[in-house]
């Protein structure tokens, strides 16, 4: 038995030593079955990625200075999708959240239709929301009440600088189907401002969003309400942030970067 043994090893030996010779290895033999291991890795982690990203948190980059001094130009946020139900990708389905939009929540959401970019006609936006189904809004003189309560903007807000009030646009005419008189603000007024609108009754399963620089916001005055399926999540905090508008320095992303305001908890 032990010389059979010995004869096996010496053959098993010499085999492997004759694949050597033949530029063959034992390890080669199992190369496709490693490389199916590596591409399984690599699936897997995409996988979880995209679950990630489609279902739990995503980030979210501020292109517009609408919602200065909340959110500047350059920053870039982790927004919470699962707290108000993440959307499945490709279909009209919305699972359920944690939590429901209460007004003062800045929210990321799908834009109802602009009718005046027709290149990009639907845009995911961030805006804060300042009413929701049931309430009656309006402006006069540039403040915004919510069911007759005047909504003062923070001490941030009331810096950004002033606009013309009195400016009017077409797509303002929106809010003609949905203004309601005999309330205390008044009558709505005939033409439309950017200071002066409303009252206007927000509809079941509808949100109204306005940025916080309002003197330079294509907000909710323009386009109308939000429908609640089009919201997509909850901005939490700036990950990363840098003077993406007004760096004089090269590579600004590198060089200009707002180190004070990273970790900043968005409120």
């Amino acid at each position: 038995m032990a010389s059979k043994k010995s004869a096996s090893d010496r053959s098993t030996s010499g085999n492997s030593v004759s694949s050597l010779r033949s530029g063959k290895s034992a390890r080669s033999a199992s190369g496709p079955s490693n490389l199916w291991e590596n591409i399984k890795a690599v699936l897997v982690t995409v996988a979880i990625f995209l679950v990630i990203r489609t279902f739990l948190i995503e980030a979210y980059r501020i292109p517009s200075g609408s919602m200065i001094p909340t959110l500047l130009v350059g920053d870039w946020l982790f927004v919470n999708k699962l707290a108000y139900g993440p959307h499945v990708p490709f279909t009209s389905i919305n699972l359920p959240g944690y939590d429901e939009p209460e007004r003062g929540d800045v929210v990321v959401f799908v834009s109802p239709d602009q009718v005046d970019q027709p290149e990009d006609p639907n845009p995911t936006l961030v805006k804060r929301l300042v009413a929701v189904a049931g309430d009656t809004v309006w402006m006069r003189g540039g403040l915004f009440h919510v069911n007759g309560m005047p909504q003062r903007q923070g001490f941030g807000a009331n810096e950004n600088p002033k606009g013309d009030g009195g400016f009017s646009h077409p797509l303002f005419q929106w809010q003609k189907p949905f203004e309601v008189r005999g309330t205390s603000a008044g009558d709505p007024p005939a033409q439309p401002t950017l200071d002066d609108w409303g009252p206007l009754v927000v509809p079941a399963g509808k949100l109204f969003m306005l940025g916080d620089n309002r003197y330079d916001s294509k907000d909710g005055r323009y386009w109308g309400f939000v429908p609640r399926e089009n919201v997509r999540g909850r901005p939490v905090f700036v990950y990363y942030s840098y003077r993406a508008d007004e760096s004089d320095r090269p590579l600004p992303f590198i060089t200009d970067i707002r180190w004070g305001r990273i970790g900043t908890i968005i409120r």
